[in-house]
């Protein structure tokens, strides 16, 4: 019953937050010259040039998590090792998700690196972790209001692959296989950043 209930949570979801692949196209970058350019950054070249993608709407943060300990070379690379233990999304569904909080904590349950909660950071401070995140021993996981990016959607999480700062672009690594990887305005990204989840702002997980 627990598994049918969250279900139809999960496909309700779904169906007030879907985005259509042409809102996707004409709202962020997915030209293969910068994306290729994007990929050879240094945090982002720890990747390995893949996303493993979420295995279903519910599951970005998790999924999020385990992309990131991946490119460290950690233990803890698929969603069901990341949650494992932890008493989390026990049924394979976060229903309605994880907050920025639970996803911290949830990384401090599965790496001895430090994991930093960055919220309610003014522009320029946003701008100058972007730059940190080129850095291959810094990740960053974002989380955003689709909506204010592409018309529709809801909140989700997803690593940072890094900033190209003559551009001004940022480098998603969408965890969601029908958006992939896609670059973004610094300030279009902010402003989706800098919205609220609840009674928080939204904001990044810095892990180091």
């Amino acid at each position: 019953m627990a598994t049918v209930l969250a279900l139809g949570g999960v496909e309700f979801v779904v169906s007030q937050t879907k985005v259509s692949p042409e809102a996707i196209e004409l709202s962020v970058i997915h030209a293969d010259d910068a994306v290729e350019r994007a990929w050879k950054l240094p945090a982002a070249a720890s990747f390995g040039h893949e996303v493993s993608w979420q295995s279903n709407v519910s599951l970005c943060g998790p999924s999020s998590l385990a992309n990131v300990f991946r490119s460290f070379g950690e233990d803890a690379t698929s969603e069901r090792s990341v949650l494992a233990g932890t008493g989390l999304c026990w049924t394979g569904f976060c229903v309605m998700g994880l907050t920025l909080d639970e996803l911290a904590g949830l990384a401090r349950a599965k790496t001895h690196r430090s994991v930093t909660v960055l919220r309610d950071m003014s522009a320029e401070e946003f701008r100058e972790h972007l730059k940190r995140s080129n850095d291959p021993a810094h990740r960053y996981i974002i989380n955003f209001d689709r909506k204010m990016i592409f018309g529709a959607g809801g909140g989700h999480h997803s690593p940072i692959g890094g900033y190209l700062e003559n551009e001004d672009l940022v480098f998603v690594l969408d965890v969601n296989r029908d958006y992939r990887p896609w670059l973004v305005e610094r300030t279009r990204l902010f402003d989706a950043m800098n919205t609220r989840d609840g009674d928080k702002k939204r904001g990044m997980l810095l892990i180091e």
